[in-house]
């Protein structure tokens, strides 16, 4: 997909949020539409508060103000687990240290939210613990250990356990942090494999321009805690915003 929207109603609509810390204003009025199938890049530098705003969207934060749609559910209208508990099973979240559980295996990692959100027997959850590995590239892993990995393997495990689910949304933070090119890269091109091969829209937090440039179809960008920014990605390349300028380009 290129573009947003082609006609389709927003799947994730952000309307004036707001987040303070004491006196420190991180978000000041953000707005942020995201449509069905898309991938949309969220750049913004350190302190920008793209991190806070994925805590919005996933419950860890409450917006001091405004409003968060996300799957037809106003989020920033939940108050306790049960009402989140929908949105956990629609909206995966690869975090940006991949997360894994130390003590348990690799299977056990990925197998842990098909056990706690499904009846599935554990058959079927070993057969489906082996095809996501099989989608994220990685072979007969099960029985090893997260400290046993590259990070590069970790963060594909992580994956794994993150479309387990089958979610129709994706939350990536900073994907590829403390990774080499070439397995940012590789990370780059399971977000867009998993965009075609299964429909999943993408919201991709991240300072990583080189990832921006492979993934996206539109880019935002927060800066001072405000979108100043959104468009398709060649848009955004060769915008003349001396902000926009500056961070893509030094």
């Amino acid at each position: 997909m290129r573009g947003g929207g082609n006609g389709q109603e927003p799947i994730v609509q952000i309307e004036g949020v707001t987040k303070a810390f004491g006196n420190n204003e991180v978000l000041r009025g953000v707005n942020l539409t995201l449509y069905p199938g898309e991938t949309l890049v969220l750049l913004g530098g350190s302190g920008s508060g793209k991190s806070v705003l994925l805590g919005i969207l996933i419950g860890l934060l409450q917006a001091g103000g405004g409003r968060v749609m996300l799957s037809d559910m106003e989020v920033t209208a939940f108050r306790t687990e049960e009402e989140w508990k929908a949105i956990w099973r629609s909206v995966g979240f690869l975090f940006q240290g991949a997360a894994l559980f130390d003590s348990m295996s690799v299977r056990d990692n990925i197998a842990f939210p098909l056990e706690i959100h499904t009846d599935l027997s554990r058959a079927a959850i070993d057969d489906k613990v082996s095809r996501l590995l099989a989608m994220v590239g990685l072979g007969d892993i099960q029985q090893k250990m997260p400290s046993e990995l590259s990070g590069g393997m970790q963060k594909r495990v992580a994956l794994a356990r993150t479309i387990a689910l089958e979610p129709r949304i994706v939350l990536y933070d900073e994907p590829t942090t403390g990774l080499d090119p070439i397995t940012s890269d590789t990370i780059a091109e399971l977000i867009r494999e998993l965009q075609k091969r299964l429909g999943i829209t993408s919201l991709v937090v991240t300072h990583d321009i080189r990832l921006a440039f492979r993934v996206a179809d539109r880019v935002s960008m927060l800066y001072q805690g405000k979108i100043v920014i959104t468009g398709p990605l060649e848009e955004i390349r060769n915008h003349q915003d001396p902000r926009v300028r500056e961070f893509l380009y030094g």
